[in-house]
C-alpha cells in the first residue's frame, strides 16, 4: 500500500477528533463546510491506513476512587523470562502501563490503586511472578501532566 498523504482538510477533521472523539462527524462537516459523507469517506480512509486506530476514553480516576499512581520497577532474574513475565503482569488490571527498559530496570510499569494498601498488593502480585527478582517503587505525588492531545496536534501540524 503506498503512503497514505494527509491534506489540509484530513488535519482539520483529525484536530477535531483528537480533542473530542466522540464529535459528531456532521459538526464535523458543519465546522468545515463539508458533507457529513466526506468526513465520513476521509474517517474512513485513515482508518484504513492505519493512522486512526480507534477511539480513547478518558477517566476521572478519582472520581473513581483510584487516585493513588505508583511506578514499579521490576529486576528479572534474567532478560529471557522478559515475555513470561510481561504476560503475568498483563493479568493484573491494576497496573495500566508496562514497559521494557534498558537501564536500571528491565520491567517498568505504572499502576493505578485505591490507597496504599492495596498498591502494596499490586506490588507483592508483581514480586510473586515467577522470574521477578526484585521490585523498586516510586509513588506519585501528582500528575502534573498527561495530555497526549498536545502532542497528537504537535505531530499533525508538523506533517
Amino acid at each position: 500500500m503506498s503512503k497514505f498523504r494527509l491534506d489540509e482538510v484530513d488535519h482539520q477533521i483529525l484536530d477535531m477528533l483528537i480533542d473530542n472523539t466522540r464529535v459528531p462527524f456532521t459538526d464535523i462537516a458543519k465546522k468545515l463546510l463539508i458533507s457529513a459523507g466526506t468526513v465520513h469517506v476521509r474517517v474512513k480512509k485513515m482508518e484504513d491506513a492505519g493512522i486512526i486506530m480507534g477511539s480513547s476514553l478518558v477517566l476521572d480516576y478519582d472520581k473513581l476512587g483510584y487516585s493513588f499512581i505508583a511506578y514499579i520497577g521490576v529486576f528479572l532474574n534474567n532478560t529471557s523470562q522478559t515475555k513470561f513475565v510481561l504476560e503475568r503482569i498483563n493479568e493484573i488490571p491494576f497496573i495500566t502501563v508496562a514497559s521494557v527498559t534498558t537501564g536500571k530496570f528491565n520491567i517498568f510499569c505504572k499502576i493505578r490503586a485505591k490507597d496504599t494498601k492495596h498498591a502494596k498488593e499490586v506490588i507483592f502480585m508483581i514480586d510473586d511472578i515467577d522470574g521477578v527478582y526484585r521490585t523498586e517503587t516510586m509513588i506519585s505525588l501528582e500528575e502534573s501532566i498527561n495530555d497526549k492531545k498536545r502532542l497528537m496536534h504537535t505531530i499533525f501540524k508538523n506533517i
